[in-house]
């Protein structure tokens, strides 16, 4: 681990500029994701017998696998899949956890030219049924955690030819190593240009039903700075990753294991649930050095143990965040929990690693810019970003807009971070941008105001933000305030319907394991966190309604679902006006 430098945070130097003013990309005009990622290192004496990718069961089963052992698996899968019949431009849908034949999956079928479709083994039938016959995948493989949510969604996908179980997986129509056991290990992959499309992945539907985002092989290039940047320059010697991310999502996918792949350095595939000791244990096992972390599972972490190095061996030198706003509680944990900055990221499906910090502060040799607690930071190099009013004017310094993403960077290059389009969904994709002076631009949804020095501040979706008599406000500052009393493990904040007001703010919130429960201590309890909410904020943004529960519902990505909550206040607004 490098030594810490003596200067703290706040006063560490200021690179941005320079960084942000000479970035210039360099797209070549054919590249594929499997030789960028294994390929060129399996083909390499040098390096084939890295290890590429520790894999552990949640059993205590353990294995390393190398870049020669993927490759060699991975050329076995594309000569299989051929035979089934998947050609270029299929999509191959993978439904498997952090496991290795997932990383073998994705690069068989980027060898073929096809298009990987990755899915969360958490879906259910009807969540897979939709995304099979939307996308009318070819072959599906799916593992034991999703091969009979499989089997049950597969009769009203006609188009999906062949069901391959892996794993320990029984029900499909072939088994994974009879399968591969019979093919050659070498393949000669398509050519593909970097523009041809390689993953289809559905957005989390936080907001609506879910929507196909087709992603080019170049939208990792697109990705590599930011990651670059937020892992406080990747890869350093020893670099080790991990995250919980599930490999499914863009968070897991392309914020860790395809740039980790892509720059040679091993990543940590766990199977098994997340929990707080389950994390500290593999990043001390594994000598773990960066690593993404999601805000929900770094609270997880704050309260189930507030000083980790203290009974782990701990090696980070460089935190990740983004899904939601990580607030000041849980950055400052983090300063002491881990000696590090957390450094917030914020992208999307669509256009991922657009924004964030890169604060460095282990080596005065790496540029970078200091972070601010509470920001979502800086445009990354090679993005051009800007806060939108509805007309698609830039806002002023301080007023709060739209975040969007030029298609062009500031040099008047494109930018290849971009999806390419909404699969069979042209109305969504022409909607997605708008256009003036001549440029365009891509809307996030997201809410957000950028400073006179280009932090953003992140305000939340646009259907997250309410107004309250008159007043228009945010869920992440009141969570985040709610966060730092002692009884609260994680909250959620949302319009709950109002005759008089129009709405009033209700919390949702989920105490913290020990807190006393029934009626006369959780009154007692309520009276207590609005009164540390009006002590922070503003009085128009204290809960007036608070609500206990045992679990907010989220995506699987991680994301708090207040769609869902705020639907159910609706609903129950509206019981009570038929009463």
């Amino acid at each position: 681990m490098q030594q810490n430098s003596t200067r703290p945070p706040s006063a560490r130097r200021d690179d941005y500029a320079r960084l942000y003013q000479d970035f210039h990309w360099h797209v070549p005009p054919n590249f594929n994701l499997a030789q960028a990622c294994c390929g060129r290192w399996a083909a390499d004496p040098q390096t084939r017998d890295r290890v590429a990718v520790f894999t552990e069961h949640e059993d205590g089963r353990r294995a390393s696998h190398t870049y020669a052992d993927i490759q060699r698996e991975a050329n076995r899968l594309s000569h299989a899949l051929r035979k089934l019949g998947v050609v270029r431009g299929d999509r191959v849908a993978i439904v498997m956890p952090q496991r290795i034949e997932t990383v073998i999956a994705h690069m068989a079928t980027y060898q073929l030219g096809a298009i990987a479709m990755p899915l969360s083994m958490l879906f259910g039938p009807e969540a897979l049924s939709y995304r099979l016959r939307h996308s009318e995948a070819r072959v599906a493989i799916a593992d034991e955690t999703s091969i009979d949510n499989m089997v049950a969604a597969r009769t009203e996908c006609p188009a999906l030819a062949t069901l391959v179980a892996a794993g320990d997986a029984s029900g499909g129509d072939c088994q994974w190593d009879a399968l591969l056991g019979g093919e050659a290990e070498d393949f000669a992959a398509e050519p593909t240009r970097h523009d041809e499309p390689a993953v289809l992945i559905y957005t989390s539907g936080t907001t609506g039903q879910p929507k196909g985002a087709l992603l080019p092989h170049s939208a990792l290039i697109g990705n590599l700075p930011g990651f670059v940047c937020s892992q406080n320059w990747f890869p350093q010697q020893d670099d080790v990753f991990w995250s919980p991310a599930d490999w499914a999502w863009t968070g897991g996918l392309w914020d860790a294991l395809m740039p980790s792949l892509y720059f040679g350095k091993p990543i940590v595939g766990y199977q098994g649930r997340f929990s707080p000791e389950v994390a500290f244990e593999l990043m001390a096992r594994y000598r773990v050095t960066n690593t993404f972390l999601f805000p929900t599972a770094l609270k997880q972490m704050m309260k189930a143990c507030p000083a980790p190095r203290e009974r782990y061996d701990l090696r980070l030198r460089a935190l990740m965040s983004a899904g939601e706003a990580v607030g000041q509680t849980v950055y400052e944990w983090c300063q002491d929990a881990f000696g590090v900055t957390v450094n917030e990221m914020f992208g999307q499906t669509e256009i991922n690693y657009i924004v964030g910090n890169c604060s460095a502060q282990h080596d005065d040799s790496l540029p970078g810019w200091p972070a601010r607690p509470g920001s979502m930071g800086r445009p990354y190099p090679g993005h051009r970003v800007a806060v939108i009013d509805e007309d698609g004017k830039p806002c002023e310094p301080g007023q709060v807009g739209e975040v969007a993403v030029c298609a062009t960077d500031i040099h008047g290059h494109a930018d290849p971070v971009f999806f390419l389009r909404y699969w069979k969904n042209e109305e969504a994709t022409a909607a997605k941008y708008t256009e003036r002076d001549g440029l365009r631009w891509c809307r996030t949804g997201d809410l957000a105001s950028m400073d006179a020095d280009g932090y953003l501040w992140y305000q939340g979706r646009a259907d997250d933000v309410f107004k309250s008599s008159g007043y228009r406000i945010g869920p992440s500052e009141i969570e985040n305030c709610l966060l730092r009393h002692p009884a609260v493990s994680n909250c959620a904040v949302v319009p709950s319907p109002d005759p008089e007001r129009g709405a009033v703010v209700k919390a949702f919130i989920v105490l913290t394991p020990g807190t006393a429960r029934g009626e006369e201590a959780e009154a007692a309890l309520i009276r207590e966190l609005q009164q540390h909410v009006r002590g922070q904020l503003a009085p128009y943004e204290y809960p007036k309604a608070i609500a206990f529960i045992d679990q907010l519902p989220m995506t699987t990505t991680g994301k708090v679902q207040r769609r869902v909550l705020r639907l159910q206040e609706e609903e129950a607004f509206r019981a009570r006006q038929e009463r």
